[in-house]
Order: structure tokens, then C-alpha cells, then sequence
């Protein structure tokens, strides 16, 4: 009766590989059960949904007591339904009974985002001892285990930066759902990579200067020019030009002009000389 994804029915010859070796992997949670005890029937099904939600976070192992007896006393099994949950070949916690939903959530919740966490650490050893693709299939896999940590994502998205794979961490970010990308620091590295990809296809700086002369509105390039300003190590003409196009139009990309100020203002410290600048500037210009 087992689910299709996720959920196994185990035997004797199965168990040990099913549950204690899948358990160096992830949770593994053992549901003790009996068809003819009412309250295993009933907490079957929510047990199942669970595995279903989760989508392979974990595994759910069906063990039947009513034909391995003696491998729920072996497992000191004394009543049913009882849950247990494997991690790396021991068990970890035991829910006795058809607990609420929440008790299951909870459970699961601390071993899966501990999992994540020791791979999100690993992957940056792998990354600081140099094996670069090791470290970026690590923090993939932390990510999907642990979807809702924004730092495992910009961990990553550095890492592609660092070679120069602009577009695939601008790609990788903006794939992230809307409450991860408000996060400040990948809010950070989103307006980092837009300056940077502007700045690879900008033309020269005296045509973009000359555009602007002619055109004060063409607010594309002013964002241009600020961003090749900021490649070429002149803050104080980027954030004139930001400053600028938050005067002009505030909804111009995503109003990048603000933006792109505050992660200037954060880059050079509140008591750099354009910060103490600029930042009344950009006040004044947002009342």
C-alpha cells in the first residue's frame, strides 16, 4: 500500500539497505503500523501526504508489525503506531502515537535544515580548499534542502561571480521566489551584477557622455555611464548619474537609481566622503 514517490514497504532482506543506509543520506522516518489497528489507519494516510508534500526531503518506510513482529521488538517497538526516525544509522526521535501534524512538521523540520546547514559548511571548505565544482554541486543541494536560506543561494551566486559566470548568478538569483530576492544581501548582489552586465555591453564613455548632452531624459544612458563609472573605480560619476535618474524617474529598472545608491552608500561606509555626500542628496530627492 505504499505510495508511489518517496514511501517503501519494508521486508527482513530490505530493511538494513532501506532505512540505515538511505539514513547516511537524509531522515529516513520507519512508521510501525498495524491495517488492523484503527489509529495506524488513520494516521496512514497523513503520513503520506507528508512524504508527498516533503518530495523526497526524506523517505517514509512502511513496516508491517503484523508479518516482522520481530523486527518492531528488535527496534523495541512496544506499541503501534509508533514512528521512529533514522539518521546516519541511529535513531534519532521516536513519536509515539498518531501525533497532530505539526509533531511530524517539527520533527522533520530540525533534521532536514541540519542537514542543510552541514552542507552549506561543507560546500564552502570545498570551495575555500579550491575544488570549485564540488562546492557549487554542494550548495545546489542545500539550496533544494533548505529553500527558504537565502545565504546558501548568494554563496552560490558568488562563486559563479568569481569566474566570471555573470549572467548564470543573475539568472540563478532572479529564479529565487519574490521574499528570498528582498533579502538584503541578495538584493545586493542582484544591483552588483546589473552594474556589472550593464558595463559589458555599454558603449564607450565619451559616446554614452555625448547621448547624454544631447538627450538629458535618456535615462538608459545615464545607467550606462554610471555603471561603467563604477567598473572603471569612479563612484563619485556613478552615483552622480544614479542620483539623477531618481530625480528623472523613480520607476526606471526597477528604480535602480535608489537602489544602486544605498548599495553604494553600504559598500563604502556610512562615513566615506561621497556616502556624507550624497546620502542627504538622495534624501532630499525622495521627500
Amino acid at each position: 500500500m505504499a505510495a508511489p514517490r518517496f514511501v517503501f514497504d519494508a521486508t527482513r532482506e530490505n530493511f538494513a539497505q532501506l532505512v540505515l543506509g538511505n539514513s547516511d543520506k537524509g531522515p529516513v522516518l520507519v512508521y510501525f503500523w498495524s491495517p488492523k489497528a484503527g489509529p495506524c489507519m488513520m494516521l496512514m494516510p497523513r503520513l503520506l501526504q507528508l512524504a508527498e508534500t516533503y518530495g523526497g526531503k526524506f523517505l517514509l518506510v512502511l513496516v508491517n508489525v503484523d508479518g516482522l513482529n520481530q523486527l518492531a521488538r528488535e527496534h523495541a517497538v512496544n506499541s503501534i503506531p509508533t514512528v521512529k526516525i533514522f539518521r546516519n544509522g541511529q535513531v534519532v526521535q521516536t513519536i509515539h502515537g498518531a501525533e497532530s501534524d505539526a509533531t511530524f512538521h517539527t520533527a522533520l523540520q530540525n533534521f532536514i535544515a541540519r542537514d542543510a546547514e552541514v552542507a552549506h559548511v561543507r560546500a564552502l571548505q570545498a570551495q575555500r580548499s579550491g575544488d570549485v565544482e564540488a562546492a557549487r554541486r554542494q550548495l545546489a543541494e542545500a539550496a533544494l534542502e533548505n529553500p527558504e536560506n537565502p545565504r546558501i543561494p548568494a554563496d552560490l551566486a558568488k562563486s559563479l561571480m568569481a569566474d566570471g559566470a555573470y549572467r548564470q548568478a543573475q539568472d540563478l538569483l532572479h529564479a529565487l521566489p519574490p521574499a528570498l530576492r528582498t533579502d538584503t544581501e541578495i538584493e545586493r548582489l542582484l544591483v552588483h551584477l546589473d552594474f556589472i552586465i550593464t558595463a559589458q555591453s555599454a558603449p564607450g564613455m565619451t559616446a554614452l557622455q555625448q547621448r547624454i548632452a544631447h538627450a538629458p531624459d535618456d535615462l538608459e544612458a545615464r545607467y550606462q555611464l554610471a555603471s561603467a563609472s563604477l567598473v572603471q573605480d569612479d563612484p563619485e560619476q556613478a552615483m552622480n548619474q544614479l542620483l539623477e535618474i531618481v530625480r528623472r524617474d523613480r520607476a526606471f529598472h526597477q528604480d535602480i537609481g535608489r537602489r544602486g545608491l544605498l548599495v553604494l552608500f553600504e559598500m563604502l561606509g556610512g562615513a566615506h566622503p561621497l556616502t556624507v555626500r550624497f546620502r542627504p542628496l538622495l534624501t532630499s530627492v525622495l521627500r
